[in-house]
């Protein structure tokens, strides 16, 4: 059984709770996740571990999202785009993203929040003792990640029928909106056409000018007036 971290500094916690400050818990969700699902999916990683996805989706709290959905929520939850260093470890997501959120420097480089790799790929070496580390700083009590509950659906294929629906609205919505995209921008060009094709109904200043130029000396300027 996992004793408590020792080597968290005096007042640190290695989990956040519902009552921490609002700025601990303000992070950007992936694309096609709720907050509801991030949460789910929070305590899941802590109950088997960070990158344990089979696990994950054979617990049915997180019908219909696939390796790499969870995969890009866990790297916002993190704050990084690397998991390597957390793999397998029992640990509070957002512990690691609050502190990552305070990192400041010219050297650092981020996308949608988190920090991107920017040096060399780290060694296997590395990895282990980077996991080893992490897993006596942040790894919680076995007694506290084995009593997580995760809630689970009444009907687990009801949810995925609903997601499937979802995502045939969704399609058809965008389809709807690259159709209007597509008629505003031929309404557009028919419009230029048109404009270039118009008859001209005056005489230009710089013809104008040519006109007269060309009368005989003696003789009073014409112009022909266009009707």
């Amino acid at each position: 059984m996992s004793a408590t971290p020792r080597s968290m500094t005096a007042g640190a916690r290695n989990i956040l709770r519902s009552n921490d400050s609002a700025s601990l818990w303000n992070y950007t969700v992936a694309p096609g996740w709720s907050m509801k699902e991030a949460e789910v999916l929070r305590k899941a990683l802590m109950k088997f571990g960070i990158g344990n996805w089979s696990k994950i989706i054979e617990s049915n709290c997180l019908v219909g999202k696939t390796n790499a959905q969870m995969n890009l929520q866990t790297q916002r939850m993190l704050g990084q785009q690397s998991t390597a260093e957390f793999a397998g470890l029992h640990i509070d997501p957002r512990v690691i993203g609050q502190k990552n959120s305070l990192i400041q420097g010219e050297h650092i480089r981020r996308k949608n929040g988190c920090i991107v790799n920017t040096g060399a790929k780290l060694s296997r070496e590395e990895i282990r003792r980077r996991v080893a580390e992490n897993k006596e700083q942040y790894e919680l009590a076995e007694e506290e990640w084995s009593a997580i509950e995760l809630p689970l659906p009444e009907d687990p294929q009801l949810l995925l029928e609903a997601k499937r629906s979802e995502k045939i609205r969704l399609e058809l919505e965008l389809k709807n909106v690259q159709r209007q995209i597509a008629m505003l921008r031929k309404s557009g060009r028919r419009t230029e056409t048109d404009s270039s094709d118009s008859p001209r109904t005056e005489i230009e200043s710089d013809d104008r000018d040519e006109m007269i130029e060309d009368q005989p000396v003696g003789k009073k300027p014409r112009i022909e007036e266009t009707l």
